[in-house]
């Protein structure tokens, strides 16, 4: 765990001031909304990628040739819409600020050179991130120049990428790995610097499936800061892949928080891939056994025939305003399938109810459980 001072003290300090005084609000989904505008392949590559490649990288004499990446399609590369569609990102952040959200995720989901390869795109890596926390830097300074009593924080965001480190891809190579700690977190740095440099006020190592990944993020993350003498809040936020109860790396929630328990994080929580019903017992086990800030933004529900999510607004406040009203929440927001409005209802929800109190852990017993679980 680094020692540093924070590298923004007084943004730091204002976000813990906020945990201490009520449930804070995340933002909802980003593809959910960028889904309603119905974009085509034209609007994913504006202006600069018209063409088939980067303006910005290479010119008119670009020449096409075997393995250039420029056929590919960018339809679905919602991270890409920060440089080619700012106009709607833009208004996706001050949406969900509207809707009461105190932090404000940025579109770098995968805005690493391990997801961006499958796009041909990774030399954008570093301008995605930093241009993500500057769009959502702008909106949040908006509103809090709207509101200057309720600041509102960025939240940059580092995703899984689309390998993991645990598991083999291939079912007759059980050996085998597509990707290795040291690749993953040299993917992870250059995206947090980007992150950092774009004004972000906390990094999340969010939706992870494998908690060797997040490990690796969790290490490039405290090299930016080592080589910066300064460091932001860490958030981490998992996901269960089933009713297993488990992340694809085979671990339970509890077991989840022993392996990263080291890092100290602001808060520890779990999203995606379920609704709120089915994380319920998981984020339970997460408010006992947690020395941390405990978050939760599930899915609107599980996904039905047609890829949408059927929980409304309604739906996902009730429950989520019961895990308040149970203690189990400082942070909570949404993720696949919500939209501003099922922000708003679950800010509603959980207005009346006060943050969760923080366990104080006995220390050789929480060592003993380090040992045991993180194994």
């Amino acid at each position: 765990m680094s020692t540093l001072p924070w590298l923004n003290p007084t943004r730091a300090q204002a976000l813990q001031q906020r945990l201490a005084e009520r449930i804070l609000i995340i933002d909802g989904a980003m593809g959910t909304m960028i889904q309603r505008h119905e974009l085509d392949e034209a609007a994913y590559r504006g202006e600069r990628f018209a063409h088939g490649y980067d303006r910005a990288y290479a010119p008119s004499e670009h020449a096409h040739g075997d393995g250039c990446g420029c056929a590919r399609d960018q339809r679905g590369n919602n991270d890409l819409l920060t440089l080619t569609q700012p106009d709607i990102i833009r208004s996706i952040h001050s949406q969900y600020l509207d809707a009461g959200a105190d932090l404000i995720e940025t579109n770098t989901f995968n805005s690493t050179t391990v997801s961006l390869a499958d796009y041909g795109l990774e030399h954008l890596a570093g301008e995605l991130n930093q241009a993500g926390a500057r769009l959502a830097r702008a909106a949040c300074d908006a509103a809090e120049a709207a509101n200057p009593d309720h600041p509102r924080f960025v939240v940059g965001v580092l995703g899984p990428t689309s390998r993991t480190a645990s598991l083999s891809p291939d079912v007759n190579r059980p050996g085998f790995r597509a990707i290795t700690f040291d690749e993953l977190r040299v993917a992870y740095r250059e995206a947090t610097d980007g992150l950092i440099d774009g004004g972000a006020d906390v990094l999340m190592v969010e939706t992870v499936f494998d908690t060797l990944n997040a490990k690796a993020a969790l290490f490039a993350i405290e090299e930016a800061f080592d080589a910066r003498g300064a460091r932001l809040p860490v958030m981490i936020s998992g996901t269960i892949t089933d009713a297993s109860g488990r992340t694809l790396s085979g671990q339970t929630a509890e077991a989840f928080w022993y392996s990263l328990r080291h890092s100290q994080p602001l808060a520890i929580g779990l999203n995606c891939a379920l609704g709120a019903k089915d994380l319920r017992a998981h984020v339970d086990v997460l408010a006992q056994v947690a020395d941390a800030n405990v978050s939760t933004h599930p899915n609107a529900g599980l996904p039905n025939a047609f890829g949408g999510y059927d929980e409304t607004p309604e739906d996902m406040a009730a429950v989520l305003g019961e895990f308040a009203q149970a203690g189990l929440l400082n942070l909570v927001g949404g993720c696949c399938g919500t939209t501003p409005e099922h922000i708003a209802a679950i800010a509603e929800a959980v207005s009346a109810y006060p943050p969760r109190v923080l366990p104080t852990l006995v220390r050789a017993q929480a060592d003993d459980a380090d040992k045991e679980l993180a194994a």
